[in-house]
């Protein structure tokens, strides 16, 4: 169970990396668009990336959890655990991005470079989205203790 935590909190700070990266480059990059559409056009980036790096490693870290010994996949538990997965993310994506615009927004405005102000936006978000996005697992008990 801690283990399954471990895994998933891993694919999420890594996709969130990649994605830091990605967007403050993409910020930069349109530096000379209107600070709305910056915050608008990065975020949207920061989400194609993130799912892009986060679906990948997950689907990677519980490829075997699924299968039955004929070699099949347990739909209905991956089905089940797909919901609750969808349900936690879907949660902590909200609040992630209501904050993770207004504060790139917001730090545009106030004259950060466009590249520092995705970065600190997105940090900031990031751990508030891990904070809810872990609240989320527990209390959908996506890992239950299966003993």
């Amino acid at each position: 169970m801690l283990q399954d935590y471990l895994k998933l909190n891993k694919n999420i700070i890594i996709a969130i990396l990649t994605s830091i990266i990605i967007s403050a480059a993409i910020a930069q990059l349109l530096s000379d668009q209107e600070d709305y559409l910056n915050s608008t056009y990065t975020t949207i980036a920061d989400y194609s990336v993130y799912f892009s790096v986060f679906g990948v490693l997950y689907y990677f870290d519980n490829r075997k959890k699924y299968r039955i010994e004929s070699g099949g996949t347990d739909t209905v538990k991956l089905k089940h655990d797909l919901i609750k997965l969808v349900t936690s993310l879907g949660i902590a994506e909200v609040v992630y991005t209501i904050v993770r615009w207004g504060l790139q927004y917001y730090f545009l405005t106030i004259d950060y470079d466009p590249y520092l102000a995705s970065i600190i936006s997105q940090s900031i978000s990031a751990v508030i989205f891990l904070i809810v996005v872990n609240l989320n697992v527990k209390l959908v008990k996506l890992y239950k203790d299966e003993n």
